[in-house]
């Protein structure tokens, strides 16, 4: 999921810590222990290389300027999929990006030479990738995905909900003056009336609902005496890439197996695997399978940059981010398949742990107060647009 702060001009770099989660250690897998800690070091000591080897090393940084006009906004997380989308969005409204990832204190020299950035950065001048503090030693990249949660919830009390609160240290100790947080459906867990406002009861089912709602109060009552302006988009289920076609979505090979369905119908259309798996099929549904409403990350972009414009000092923003139309998982699959053109197998399976039958949301609440609706929302088109990209990227970048 996506976080970004946002500082008004200060006289200094703007700092701040990534939601990136601290990994926890599986004991099946201590093997594995002594293999990313040389890894880590191996591509922290080349980052400080390209570091020193940088022109820009020993002169001052852009970021220490003060600009009329220039909001610098840091996104979180900002490699992964919604993250980078938001940084492009961002970066074409002329604001001043700074990525926070995993393990590394780097300049552009690294990003431009990176998967997806290459082409865009290199025409920007000053663009900085770093992480501004190194208190927190071992960061990792983090995916959210309820079906893993409930496998390995400990990671995700420490991904969202530690990483939430050292954040929220981080940003009052250093100005910070903005908070723009990337929360999620989940945690209303299964209400029983449809559609979701942002008054429905929060009652999470699952650790990454619950370490959500956790992180959501943390930012409440710190903001009770705080002049911080706060903003907390709840996510619905996001699909889709750039329209341009510079971005998409590429999750590692290790997370494909709880990743979202659109990915899996993708893999299996390609034959990465043999098929699509649906969990569940009993629900109290028009079909049986889980209904969901798929929200285009172009306007989940959108949606964040309409918060960033409306955020006040001193209040709260709570929104709902969706289409306000409920798709089941058979729907889905099938716009998957005139997207793609692939009669796609499906196997049905049992329920997964944690999900939900139902959900979708009211948008009314963004609608009104942030002039904010979906633009996005013919299922096929979206898949479409999502699916050219796979096509020309089929190794990831």
């Amino acid at each position: 999921m996506l976080n970004f702060s946002r500082t008004r001009t200060q006289p200094r770099s703007t700092r701040s810590m990534s939601l990136g989660g601290i990994d926890y250690v599986d004991p099946k897998k201590k093997s594995n222990v002594v293999g990313k800690i040389l890894l880590a070091a191996a591509f922290t000591a080349l980052c400080i290389l390209m570091l020193k080897q940088s022109p820009s090393f020993n002169s001052p940084s852009l970021f220490s300027r003060r600009e009329p006009g220039v909001t610098h906004v840091l996104v979180t997380g900002g490699a992964g999929y919604i993250g980078s989308h938001a940084a492009l969005r961002l970066l074409k409204d002329s604001h001043r990006v700074t990525i926070v990832v995993w393990w590394t204190i780097c300049l552009v020299e690294t990003l431009a030479q990176s998967r997806f950035y290459k082409n865009y950065f290199q025409s920007l001048d000053g663009f900085s990738l770093f992480m501004l503090t190194w208190g927190i030693q071992k960061l990792y990249p983090s995916v959210a995905y309820v079906g893993e949660s409930t496998l390995d919830p400990l990671k995700y009390y420490h991904n969202i909900t530690s990483n939430t609160l050292v954040v929220l240290e981080a940003m009052a100790a250093h100005g910070v003056s903005i908070l723009i947080y990337s929360s999620t459906c989940a945690t209303y867990g299964e209400p029983e009336q449809m559609p979701i406002t942002e008054e429905t009861p929060q009652l999470p089912i699952n650790p990454y609902g619950k370490a959500k709602k956790m992180a959501e109060d943390i930012i409440l009552d710190f903001h009770k005496n705080s002049d911080m302006a706060v903003m907390i988009l709840r996510y619905f289920n996001v699909i889709g890439s750039d329209p341009e076609g510079r971005l998409g979505e590429a999750p590692r090979p290790e997370l494909r197996e709880h990743g979202r369905i659109s990915g899996a119908c993708f893999d299996a259309a390609r034959e990465i695997i043999p098929g699509l798996k649906v969990t569940g099929t009993d629900y109290k549904t028009t079909d049986g399978t889980c209904i969901r409403d798929y929200i285009d990350v172009t306007d989940l972009v959108d949606a964040h940059v309409k918060a960033l414009e409306k955020a006040k000092p001193g209040k709260v923003g709570i929104y709902n981010v969706g289409t306000g139309r409920g798709r089941s998982v058979n729907e889905f699959v099938e716009a998957c398949k005139k997207a793609t053109g692939v009669n796609i197998k499906v196997d049905f399976l049992p329920r997964r742990p944690g999900d939900y039958a139902e959900v979708f949301s009211d948008p009314t609440k963004i609608l009104r107060e942030l002039n904010w609706t979906a633009q996005h929302t013919d299922l096929q088109k979206s898949l479409q647009v999502a699916w050219r990209w796979q096509k020309l990227h089929r190794n990831g970048y």
